[in-house]
């Protein structure tokens, strides 16, 4: 099987989970600057690899993760899960917190809202037997996913992962949204993640509204809120210097420097 992560620099472990559609790429802008004080090992789940059929699960992935790290000889990391990766993050938290020194959740939530098969299913459910994402459903999804600051100033962003999009089997992204449509709710369970968390979250996000966060700052013991202005729901897309920012300063809290 062809490579399927980036892993770049040394010193502490960085590790990083995208989002649904998206692969490792999404996170250049965290290794590129991240990389002079710290390992980065951006990775693609295998809903981008020649593991993407289904069905199969955010435990699952947990378990991907669990191997990846294993397989590079990391002991312990800052794991970093965007969207989909979060859902996954947040269950990684709780297996094996022992394997890990923080979590930064970016444009995620714990909570599992039961409307969100309503709003998004019947979107993914049409991709089940596409050979490739359509270009209605990218189309659907560029609106809904940037926020409209970034869509007006910053169109290029959006154009770039829409056309990435229709190059994705149909088929995989059905596979892969099925892991998280109907997921279990962690909002009360995540109380038990005492890991150092920092989470960022961008103040346009639509599919996951900034108001979510609230509750999971109030829940878990040891978590920090950044908001990433005139963001959507891929904040370290579209706001690279204030996320790597709060990553850098939130490394260097766990790790000195």
């Amino acid at each position: 099987m062809a490579a399927f992560y980036d892993d770049i620099g040394k010193g502490p472990a960085i590790l990083m989970s995208h989002g649904t559609l998206m692969d490792r790429t999404m996170f250049a802008p965290q290794v590129a600057e991240l990389s002079d004080a710290y390992r980065c090992v951006a990775f693609d789940s295998r809903a981008r690899t020649e593991r993407w059929r289904g069905p199969y699960s955010l435990d699952d992935m947990v378990e991907d993760c669990r191997q990846l790290m294993d397989d590079l000889g990391i002991k312990k990391c800052v794991l970093v899960g965007m969207s989909l990766g979060g859902f996954m993050s947040f269950r990684f938290g709780l297996r094996y917190p022992e394997r890990l020194d923080g979590l930064v959740f970016v444009s995620t939530q714990a909570k599992s809202d039961p409307d969100e098969y309503e709003r998004f299913g019947g979107w993914f459910d049409k991709l089940r037997r596409e050979t490739f994402v359509t270009k209605e459903f990218a189309d659907w999804c560029a609106d809904v996913c940037f926020g409209r600051t970034t869509k007006r100033l910053y169109p290029a962003i959006a154009t770039h992962w829409r056309d990435r999009w229709m190059t994705l089997s149909g088929e995989a992204v059905y596979w892969e949204s099925q892991t998280w449509l109907r997921r279990e709710n962690l909002s009360q369970k995540i109380a038990a993640i005492a890991t150092p968390t920092l989470i960022v979250h961008g103040d346009e996000d639509v599919p996951i509204p900034l108001d979510r966060v609230g509750p999971m700052l109030d829940v878990m013991p040891d978590a920090k809120l950044v908001v990433a202005p005139g963001c959507g729901h891929t904040a370290n897309v579209e706001a690279p210097r204030v996320t790597n920012d709060a990553i850098r300063a939130f490394m260097q809290r766990l790790h000195g420097g």
